[in-house]
């Protein structure tokens, strides 16, 4: 149960505790007072005064005042502040002179050492006074007895002492004057004030707490709970009010060893549950810092993460292709399907070599869809789509004001996007160099800084990259880094280009057909499965084998979408089986597609190239890059490989 919320409005209390004439004192001014404060003189002192004050409950004062011996044992004793009057410069000198009057000689009692100014003060003035103190009202009456006995003839001390010495047949003089019993008072007002807001805000901060879902304790320096909120004194098992002041670990010795030492995360387990325990600092003015200690249960973290990353994964950013999505039956094929399945187990960073057209974003997306990282972003840029300065921002995001026009707020940059997914960089050959560096610390850190930032981003990202360009010969022109070059080609997948597997020609050549049909309302009726759209090309199968193909994949489906538009108004004939088919001949093909009939060219020495002599020409290629990056030094070159210099001569050779 927390404290029972009060009326900020109402008059601060304030309680006047003395036992001697400083009473008198404070009933003289207590009028001054009345409208701003409800106040109490308290005709008690030390023990019988902590009673009083603890027995009233609710309606304890916010500030008590006292002097003396009588203030400085509530002031150990009582939750409240306590005020202490204490006696003005101008107090003890007219005290003083009003001691001597009778030429008597004349003591200083004080409670605690006599202050050092006053020492200097009287000094200053070449007063002869003899100094004492006390501790205790116990040690008081043998302090006066021990003066009287030395010849002191007036005393000036405190109420108590004041007394004692009049009972001692001595003259005694008041040390404190009005003027300094209303200065306490002033300090009391102001302290209850103080005290007050102090409550309204721990209130509210309290309220505050109650309402978060997690569970937060406040602790102190040394440990001790100062707030406590009912969800965490629930999952405890204890008592949030009876909590505070008491040591964490001594309510809760489970923790012991599983919070966080320092500011971060740690996790714990209580009662069977699992959470996570964030450590932080709690502000302070001018005393010790204390922590503040979040306890979130892992299920709630894990269905926030779950419902955050279904929010933020726009279909923009999701992959739509998978492994089955890659069509063809060629070996060629079946090694690339066999690598992107391999690979997906892996988050080290992959290159995709393949001519335009071939489908390096669509084995991108099915390694993506494979692999751990499938229920988050896919996101893909193409290097060569935007101006520097451009892609610089998409990339890396920019802070407000990082330049004229940039977004309010700010933006995150595609890679902060791809945090836990995949970014996919498509023809990074055409990256500016200046970029390339800072991709390259990407890689190296996982931290990406955003455009006007000077605070790094921590991202968790699998990069896959892909060109249709040698990168070898572009770090030979000074075009790509070499260092990026050899972080990015960790794991590497060729694609052969359309030429090189004319069995896959006509499998895909279907499901393209198929594709293009359901997109076609007229067409879907007359080609409802494989086997149709195969009678269909059945006739062209020749003409399409004999073509090169340099467009590859993407060419085949550009020539296939306008059969299918030429298939949606062109008759039908009624087949052996009595069933409507669509006819398609080659001379309706020459019509649509002329290039396919053009005078056909031998293939190429480096179309017919084939796996085992493509693998070479990759060997060669890094060796030729390395030797670039070691400035021509053979040696090094065979060293960083790994191979003799007999071996670094034949590769060389056997791929020219």
């Amino acid at each position: 149960m927390s404290t029972p919320p009060f009326d900020p409005a109402q008059r601060p209390r304030i309680w006047a505790v003395s036992i001697s004439r400083l009473r008198d004192l404070f009933f003289d001014i207590a009028g001054e007072y009345v409208e701003r404060a409800d106040l109490r003189i308290v005709s008690h002192g030390f023990e019988d005064a902590v009673h009083e004050i603890d027995a009233v409950g609710a309606g304890r004062p916010d500030v008590v005042i006292a002097g003396g011996s009588n203030g400085a044992y509530l002031k150990t004793r009582v939750s409240v502040p306590v005020v202490l009057i204490g006696p003005t410069g101008f107090d003890v000198m007219h005290a003083l002179a009003r001691a001597r009057r009778d030429g008597a000689k004349v003591a200083l009692v004080t409670h605690g050492d006599t202050p050092d100014e006053v020492r200097r003060f009287i000094a200053a003035y070449d007063i002869d006074v003899t100094f004492a103190s006390y501790q205790s009202a116990q040690d008081a009456e043998s302090v006066v007895l021990d003066l009287r006995d030395r010849g002191i003839g007036a005393v000036v001390g405190p109420g108590l002492i004041a007394d004692l010495a009049a009972n001692a047949g001595m003259g005694a003089v008041f040390l404190y004057s009005r003027a300094s019993v209303r200065a306490a008072f002033d300090t009391a007002l102001e302290v209850a004030q103080a005290t007050r807001r102090e409550t309204v805000r721990r209130q509210r901060l309290d309220n505050l707490l109650q309402h978060l879902r997690d569970g937060v304790v406040a602790l102190d320096a040394q440990g001790r709970v100062e707030a406590m909120n009912q969800r965490l004194a629930g999952v405890l098992g204890i008592d949030a009010v009876q909590a505070v002041g008491r040591a964490l670990l001594d309510l809760a010795p489970d923790l012991a060893g599983s919070l966080p030492d320092s500011d971060g995360d740690s996790f714990c387990t209580v009662r069977g549950a699992s959470y996570v325990v964030q450590r932080g600092p709690l502000a302070s003015n001018g005393t010790a810092p204390g922590t503040v200690l979040t306890f979130q249960e892992s299920r709630a973290v894990e269905r926030l993460d779950r419902t955050l990353r279904s929010r933020q994964r726009v279909q923009q950013f999701s992959a739509r292709y998978r492994l089955g999505d890659i069509v063809g039956v060629s070996a060629s094929m079946e090694r690339v399907r066999t690598l992107v399945q391999r690979y997906a187990r892996s988050d080290a960073t992959v290159l995709i070599l393949g001519e335009s057209g071939t489908g390096k974003e669509m084995v991108a997306q099915s390694m993506h869809q494979l692999s751990a990282r499938r229920d988050f972003a896919f996101v893909a840029i193409n290097c060569g789509a935007f101006p520097e300065a451009l892609l610089e921002s998409e990339l890396f995001g920019y802070e407000e004001g990082a330049f004229t026009g940039a977004r309010k707020g700010g933006k995150a940059g595609l890679i902060e996007v791809a945090h836990r997914g995949t970014l996919f960089l498509d023809e990074i050959a055409e990256m500016p160099l200046s970029l390339q560096s800072r991709l390259l610390r990407v890689l190296q850190e996982r931290e990406v800084v955003r455009l006007g930032s000077t605070e790094p981003t921590r991202v968790d990202i699998r990069v896959v990259a892909a060109t249709h360009r040698a990168l070898t010969e572009g770090i030979e022109a000074g075009s790509f880094r070499a260092d990026l070059y050899y972080r990015l080609n960790i794991l590497s997948i060729a694609l052969p280009p359309l030429r090189e597997r004319p069995t896959d020609l006509l499998p895909l050549a279907v499901e393209l057909l198929l594709q293009a049909a359901s997109r076609e309302p007229r067409l879907a009726t007359r080609l409802p499965d494989a086997d149709a759209a195969a009678r269909v090309l059945n006739d062209l199968s020749e003409p399409l084998k004999r073509y090169m193909w340099p467009g590859n994949v993407r060419e085949l489906q550009n020539v296939i979408e306008r059969i299918a538009v030429e298939l949606a108004d062109a008759d039908t004939d009624t087949g052996s089986n009595g069933a409507t088919e669509t006819v398609f001949t080659r001379e309706v093909l020459r019509t649509v597609a002329p290039e396919i009939f053009e005078q056909p060219q031998a293939r190429s020495k480096k179309a017919a190239l084939t796996l085992r002599e493509r693998s070479r020409h990759v060997e060669a290629d890094e060796i030729r890059a390395t030797l670039a990056a070691c400035d021509g030094d053979r040696d090094a070159v065979c060293e960083a490989l790994g191979i003799s210099k007999t071996t670094l001569w034949r590769k060389l050779n056997a791929a020219q």
